[in-house]
Order: C-alpha cells, then structure tokens, then sequence
C-alpha cells in the first residue's frame, strides 16, 4: 500500500528544513537555523497526519 502524499511532503520538508538550517549554521545566519527548525517542526506534522490517514485506511 502507497504511503499518504502527506507522509511524503511531511519527509521533504523536514529534510529541506534540516538542509536550511545546516546553512544557516555554516553561515551564522541565526534567522535561517530559525526557519530550518521550523520546517521540520511542520515536517514532523505533515508526517505524522499522514500516519494518522495510513493508520484509518487499514481499518
């Protein structure tokens, strides 16, 4: 069974927000590190409403 499209955007986003937080870091840009964690922050919730979706159809 195919994973919800939500648990998918959920992954890009945490990686992408683990990605603009990594340069905030390099750069000493405390702005972006902010919008990174953030992103992930959404992230982490995307995915888990996905699960939440996953776990319904299997009933």
């Amino acid at each position: 069974m195919p994973m919800d499209k939500d648990r998918v955007k959920g992954a890009a986003t945490r990686t992408g927000g683990k990605m603009k937080q990594a340069a905030g870091e390099m750069m000493g840009d405390t702005k972006m590190q902010t919008e990174g964690k953030m992103d992930q922050a959404k992230g982490k919730a995307q995915n888990a409403m996905g699960s939440a979706k996953d776990a319904l159809k299997k009933k």
